[in-house]
């Protein structure tokens, strides 16, 4: 039976482990944290395992098949390299990093080693992506509005801009990877920030930004905006989704949860006269229109995770949606908004 440790036992890690908890063809037999404490909780919770604070010890002893990287933003590295060095396939976390030319090598040296990997963009495995990929295929997108608002993650890391890349770049990333999956590659953007709506005196040793606004070109032709903002007290103060409009109809996309789509029935077609007004560029929506709503069917996160497995398991890593080589796209389609922020002028990937 094939051995599998982790790296990282908070919240993430928790995640995954109440996935793996569930497989009766894998040995859950390292867990690795800085804490020795949340290392051994996670052993308990196993049933099985060793608990470590060194992750070299901890390949040292176990010796695994497969390792869980569940680390801060800024704390890839040495792990990784480690990690390839000793032919250990891996799924990681994301961001795989806050700098693309460490994250250039991590790949290089994956390649060169032809090593399994995965990286935790989860959402691709939800089943509203076939529906929203069908719709897309028939509808084809010319604009989308994207947003993405909550509250402040209890992490410390989290509220440090350099530690943890900033709300788009450790959160909204999955609005951007689900951008990419559905849409193409981007091809500009263009991103400003906003501060001063959360203070210090609300939230001690915070230094990143409140909002964010993102204009996206797509190297398809498709223009699209992402703002996202942890700014938010209440959840009533936003509505977060990606709408996508094409000239006949519109899908909302919510991620983790389903799509809905507006004017594909006649019924749900606004009159000639609630429709497009002829010369003064005004839209009105059908007051009375209910769409089509299409949920998920899976537990996607266990999917994405089994995945992983199945692929070291069997050697066929193709059912795998996203490998690091992949991942680090949408890596850098973020970064770049963060270069944008700090330069005040367009990027191109």
């Amino acid at each position: 039976m094939k051995k599998l440790a982790m790296i990282g036992c908070g919240g993430i890690g928790g995640y995954h482990l109440g996935h793996f908890v569930q497989y009766k063809d894998i040995e859950l037999a390292g867990f690795c944290d800085l804490i020795l404490e949340r290392a051994e909780k996670f052993v308990e919770i196993a049933g099985s395992g060793k608990a470590y604070t060194d992750f070299m010890q901890m390949y040292d002893e176990v010796q695994p098949d497969m390792v869980f990287i569940c680390i801060p933003p800024y704390a890839h590295g040495l792990i990784e390299f480690e990690t390839i060095r000793r032919g250990i396939p891996f799924f990681v976390e994301k961001p795989v990093a806050l700098d693309m030319s460490l994250a250039n090598e991590i790949c290089a040296k994956i390649e060169e080693k032809g090593l399994i990997t995965a990286v935790g963009f989860q959402c691709r495995y939800d089943t509203i992506n076939d529906a929203a990929k069908d719709y897309i295929a028939k509808h084809p997108i010319v604009t989308v509005a994207a947003s993405r608002v909550g509250g402040i993650p209890d992490a410390p890391w989290w509220r440090i801009k350099s530690q943890s890349g900033g709300q788009l770049v450790e959160q909204t990333i999955h609005n951007m990877d689900i951008l990419r999956y559905l849409l193409g590659e981007p091809d500009t953007v263009y991103s400003v920030a906003g501060r001063g709506f959360v203070t210090q005196e609300q939230c001690t040793g915070y230094f990143t930004d409140d909002i964010t606004t993102t204009i996206i070109t797509f190297k398809s032709g498709v223009t699209a905006t992402m703002m996202t903002g942890c700014y938010s007290t209440n959840g009533a103060s936003w509505d977060s989704k990606m709408t996508f409009g094409s000239r006949d109809s519109r899908m909302d996309y919510f991620l983790c949860s389903h799509v809905h789509f507006y004017g594909l029935d006649d019924a749900d077609k606004a009159a000639e006269i609630a429709g497009v007004i002829k010369g003064d560029g005004m839209q009105r929506r059908n007051e009375n229109e209910v769409g089509i709503k299409v949920g998920g069917t899976v537990d996607f996160g266990t999917v994405c995770d089994r995945t992983f497995v199945d692929a070291v398991l069997t050697g066929d890593a193709s059912k795998i949606r996203s490998p690091y080589a992949d991942a680090m796209k949408t890596v850098a389609f973020t970064l770049a908004c963060n270069k944008s922020m700090e330069t005040g002028m367009p990027v191109k990937l």
